[in-house]
């Protein structure tokens, strides 16, 4: 057989993908949020002088760079948690100048920058949640896995409930018999896992474990069905309200205009935003009432589907006329479709 035919090209899923990809993830909407806030706050000074004039672009630039460089050279673990980092925080500095590469005169403050920063970000969400709901299966990508978690041993820093885990990985797939090759190697660092004079680390709380730790504390103390049903209808109530209040007064200016509407598809567009804002206020106030009256299956998921066409879909409307000041309640909006989600998974049994 042909050597290059033999070859498996399939790609495989990195061990911790998610927890890379999620820092990236915070780190870009950080370094957007943060950036825009900074120059909000400053009147957006220059970096440099006479005809030079040194963006940020060029910064993220650089961040991305080295992100990229970082995993080239070396091979411990760390350097993807920091090229997550860099590369979250580079792309983050990269795409806010988005305005500036799209029009003709450079414009920073066009109004479409905005929507396409964050259908960028919502893309990226995308990625993160298909690679975190495929956890691998195959032999060869759990064997992949196996020998990256191995880079702990040489690092001194595999604890006994990494062991275990490695451990148990590494039996399953040595009892796969449709691939021998890969049974026998995984047989192979079973047993030299099970040496007796292999060194375990302590087993102490890294930074991610300490904040989960204090969060299970939370959560067992704080967080009640009862009290998370308050919030959740306190939150969506308040939020159908703001909304209600919204495209009113916005549909009172169109009446007798007082706002200025950007484009000449601009007034299209507005009327799109109002019709599917007014839309989701109605599915929260409806998702509210039913919450109050105790039908909380349904109200839940009324008021899930309306977040959801929130995030996704309106948000992109309201960042182009309301630009990044859209942050702060686009960030309200996901902390309650977390609360949504929460309260289905561990309280909807109780309620049924």
């Amino acid at each position: 057989m042909n050597p290059m035919l033999s070859r498996i090209r399939t790609p495989v899923k990195r061990q911790g993908a998610e927890t890379y990809l999620l820092l990236t993830l915070l780190s870009f909407a950080a370094s957007v949020a943060l950036t825009r806030l900074f120059l909000e706050i400053t009147g957006y000074p220059q970096l440099g002088g006479g005809e030079l004039h040194i963006a940020h672009v060029l910064w993220g630039g650089l961040l991305l760079f080295a992100a990229a460089l970082l995993p080239l050279i070396l091979a411990n673990r760390w350097v993807y948690l920091l090229g997550g980092l860099l590369a979250g925080t580079g792309v983050g500095l990269f795409i806010d100048e988005v305005g500036k590469f799209i029009t003709q005169s450079n414009n920073y403050f066009y109004p479409g920058a905005a929507p396409i920063i964050y259908a960028f970000f919502l893309v990226t969400v995308l990625v993160y949640l298909r690679i975190r709901r495929n956890p691998p299966s195959q032999p060869r990508a759990q064997l992949y896995q196996a020998l990256d978690e191995l880079q702990e041993v040489l690092d001194h820093d595999l604890d006994p409930q990494e062991h275990l885990r490695l451990r148990a990985r590494l039996q399953s797939i040595a009892l796969d018999a449709d691939h021998p090759d890969q049974a026998r190697l995984a047989g192979v660092l079973l047993e030299y896992l099970n040496h007796q004079e292999l060194y375990l680390a302590p087993e102490l709380p890294g930074f991610w474990r300490r904040w989960l730790l204090r969060w299970q504390a939370f959560e067992q103390h704080y967080v009640r069905r009862t009290s998370l049903r308050a919030v959740l209808v306190g939150g969506l109530g308040g939020l159908a309200v703001v909304s209600i209040l919204q495209v009113s007064r916005f549909a009172a200016a169109r009446l007798a205009p007082e706002i200025t509407i950007p484009g000449p598809a601009g007034p299209y567009w507005f009327a799109a935003r109002l019709v599917f804002e007014a839309a989701v206020a109605l599915m929260l106030v409806g998702g509210t009432i039913l919450l109050l009256l105790r039908q909380v299956e349904r109200g839940l998921q009324i008021s899930y589907f309306a977040l959801l066409l929130s995030l996704t879909t309106v948000n992109l409307l309201v960042f182009y006329f309301d630009q990044f000041s859209t942050i702060l309640p686009a960030s309200i909006q996901f902390l309650l479709l977390l609360a949504v989600i929460y309260y289905r998974r561990h309280f909807m049994k109780q309620e049924l």
